[in-house]
Formats: C-alpha cells, sequence, structure tokens
C-alpha cells in the first residue's frame, strides 16, 4: 500500500490561470516584432542564427536535462526557445555556426543546467551565452554586417562599425560629437531599424510594441524597465549638458546598442530579478548605472550585458533582506 501524503502551506493561496508554459510563450509573442525587423534588416542572416541558435538551445537544454539532471525534460515550456531567440538578439547576422552552438550549450549548460535547471539560475543563461562568446571569439562577435546591404550574403557580409563603436573610437580620437553624429544614422532611422549592431538591438519600436504587449498581458511590470531607462536618460543627459562635446545626448544613448532589449527582455527574467517593487527598482537603477558607466569610462563601447550579469550577483541579497511587510504584522507604536 503506497503512502499518501498532504501537502501543507500556509496562506493566503492565490489561483491563477497563469503558468510557466503560458508566460514564456507571451513573451515569444512580445519578441515577434522585433524578430521581423531583424529579418527584413539583414535578411537570409538573422534567419539561419535565429532558427539555428533556437534549435542548439532546444536540444541542449532536453539532453541535458534528461542525461545529466535525470530530470523530465521541461523544453516544450518554451523557456529554451526564449533563450535561443535572446541569445540569437545579442550576436550579429553574421555569426559562423560553430560559435552560434557554442554559445547555446554555454547558455543552456553553464549558464542554466550547471545550477540546477529552470528556476534555479542565478544569471540570465542567454547573456551568459553572449558574454562568453564576446570573450572567447570578439572578431566574429563585433564583426557587424551593415543593414539592408547584407541581407542576401552571410559569412561574407559587408560589415561596419556600431554607432556607439564609431562614437567611443571618434571621442577617443579627440573628434567633437556633433562631427560624429552627422556621420550616423538618424534617430528615426534607429528608431525603426537603421542602424548597425545585434540581430535584435536594431529596432528601437518594434521592441517597445513587445514591452506594451507584455504589460497589456501582465507578463511583466513596469518597475525595472522605467528604472534602467530613466537612470540611464539621467545620467547621460548630465553628461552631455555638461560637456555636449565629449558625451553624447540621451537619446542617442536609449537608442543604441542593448537598452532597450536589455531593460525589456533580459533584465525583467523572472528567475535572475528580484521578487519586490524595491528591489526592482534598485535593480534597474543599477543596471542603469553600470551601463553608463562602462559606456563611457570603459574600453568598450557597450555595457548592458555586463551590467546586468553583475546585478543579477546582487539579486539573492535583494531578496533576503529587502522583503515586503510580513500578513499580520503591525507597526510599533
Amino acid at each position: 500500500m503506497s503512502a499518501q501524503f498532504l501537502t501543507v502551506s500556509p496562506s493566503p493561496h492565490i489561483h491563477s490561470e497563469d503558468s510557466v508554459k503560458k508566460l514564456m510563450y507571451g513573451v515569444i509573442i512580445a519578441l515577434l516584432p522585433a524578430l521581423a525587423v531583424s529579418f527584413f534588416v539583414f535578411g537570409i542572416g538573422a534567419v539561419y542564427v535565429t532558427l539555428l541558435s533556437v534549435l542548439s538551445c532546444v536540444v541542449a537544454e532536453y539532453t541535458l536535462t534528461k542525461y545529466l539532471l535525470k530530470k523530465e525534460p521541461t523544453f516544450m515550456d518554451g523557456s529554451a526557445i526564449i533563450t535561443g531567440v535572446l541569445l540569437a538578439f545579442n550576436v550579429p547576422s553574421s555569426l559562423p555556426w560553430w560559435a552560434i552552438i557554442i554559445g547555446s550549450l554555454v547558455a543552456i549548460g553553464v549558464g542554466k543546467i550547471a545550477f540546477g535547471g529552470l528556476g534555479n539560475n542565478p544569471f540570465n543563461p542567454a547573456l551568459v551565452g553572449r558574454v562568453f562568446l564576446l570573450i572567447s571569439f570578439p572578431v566574429p562577435m563585433t564583426s557587424w554586417p551593415v543593414p539592408f546591404v547584407s541581407r542576401f550574403q552571410f559569412l561574407d557580409a559587408t560589415t561596419g562599425a556600431t554607432p556607439l563603436a564609431l562614437i567611443k573610437e571618434g571621442v577617443d580620437a579627440g573628434e567633437p560629437i556633433s562631427k560624429l553624429m552627422s556621420e550616423l544614422p538618424t534617430y528615426m532611422n534607429m528608431l525603426l531599424g537603421g542602424l548597425g549592431g545585434s540581430i535584435g538591438e536594431v529596432s528601437a519600436i518594434a521592441l517597445i510594441v513587445g514591452f506594451v504587449y507584455m504589460l497589456w498581458k501582465k507578463i511583466i511590470t513596469w518597475h525595472i524597465p522605467v528604472a534602467m531607462i530613466g537612470t540611464i536618460f539621467v545620467l547621460t543627459g548630465a553628461l552631455w549638458l555638461f560637456n555636449p562635446d565629449k558625451f553624447a545626448d540621451p537619446v542617442f544613448h536609449l537608442l543604441t546598442g542593448g537598452v532597450m532589449l536589455g531593460a525589456f527582455f533580459m533584465a525583467t527574467d523572472y528567475v535572475t530579478s528580484p521578487m519586490t517593487v524595491k528591489g526592482m527598482l534598485i535593480f534597474g537603477v543599477g543596471i542603469g548605472l553600470l551601463t553608463v558607466v562602462i559606456r563611457t569610462f570603459g574600453a568598450y563601447p557597450e555595457g548592458v550585458s555586463f551590467a546586468i550579469l553583475i546585478m543579477n550577483g546582487f539579486v539573492p541579497l535583494m531578496n533576503k533582506y529587502i522583503k515586503p511587510k510580513r500578513f499580520g504584522i503591525k507597526k510599533n507604536g
């Protein structure tokens, strides 16, 4: 006769129609506008990189979960698909196939499975894979295909520098910001998708559409994105007002690089972000601050990925020390 156990947990008990699978596929839907723009801007290279990244992540999760963790594979819940898409969004559309597979294995194996699988990873898996590739293979990871020019090319795509890299190199060479900005795409082009960079960061408007969808569906809250973007805007705005010949204006910083992608889809990851509203706001401000410091004073022109991973490391402390008042507790006096 088998023993039966009754699981008892404290109240309150909140029932919801949400599930991990439903939330994950909601995020995938929110990613579709940016995915469509990336296919239009970068063509066959973006399609190839995205499909291979997703396939590699799904296969890696299935294999490692079943044979390493000895658990029922969870690849159908959509989390591996999201990791694959976000990893593709953070690399150039000309990245070689072997680098995509390696990045996927690191993202799933090191960033997720090594910590026990879904729900246990302290760092965003896609960013773990991206940073590993950037450090290990800097040349292919910083060879950016020119938008629209290389839509029907892949490995032999015409490449150029990103706006952030051009500004960084120009300022270091002593050129004024006004001259450098005249050589870059307009803000409207940046908003719609006419600048070089990683696959998923080229169209701010497409990312904003996905963000609005997730807010509408209550998949995420506004706290982390607003705190992160607001911090970047305020700090870069202060630097620009202090010396407009050396520092770019805040709008430029928001529309270039991975700010929008990171704020809406990477920093808001359920597992690697704080649980409380206060923690979320601190988390977002920390990412914004680190991003500005790395972009402005570091050797690397972009800093969103590193900033998010660094703040991921502080999330356990935030969850431990920043807690809401327990139900039923009264204030002293």
